[in-house]
């Protein structure tokens, strides 16, 4: 059986330094972390920094606690952390790698075995 995994490119318009940041901001985390519009984040931490934790829950009707540990932090280029909820397969992991382009940065979301 095969890992379900799903990537995303996106180009943003901000340097890749300004992305790594508000990736690992929690005051970010609580802006950018929602499944829908009828969602919004909570109670947003984050210890940016190989073996440290982050966590926030989405609410909706309902709380969605979210959490997970930094596996790879290389500045201004690729974050990877393990992404834990009561749904998530054992070892989901979110790699997100960074490049300058013109006009802003590329990102690449690849999430592995999210479900």
């Amino acid at each position: 059986m095969t890992d379900l995994s799903l990537t995303c490119r996106r180009i943003l318009k901000a340097t890749p330094e300004q992305v790594y940041n508000a990736w690992l901001d929690p005051k970010m985390i609580l802006k950018y972390m929602t499944m829908g519009p009828d969602m919004r984040a909570l109670d947003a931490t984050s210890d940016p920094r190989v073996g440290g934790r982050f966590s926030f829950v989405m609410q909706g009707e309902q709380a969605h606690p979210h959490a997970g540990t930094y596996l790879v932090l290389t500045p201004y280029s690729h974050i990877a952390f393990s992404w834990e909820t009561p749904w998530s397969a054992p070892e989901s992991r979110v790699d997100l790698l960074l490049a300058p382009v013109d006009g802003g940065t590329e990102v690449v979301l690849t999430h592995v075995k999210f479900v």
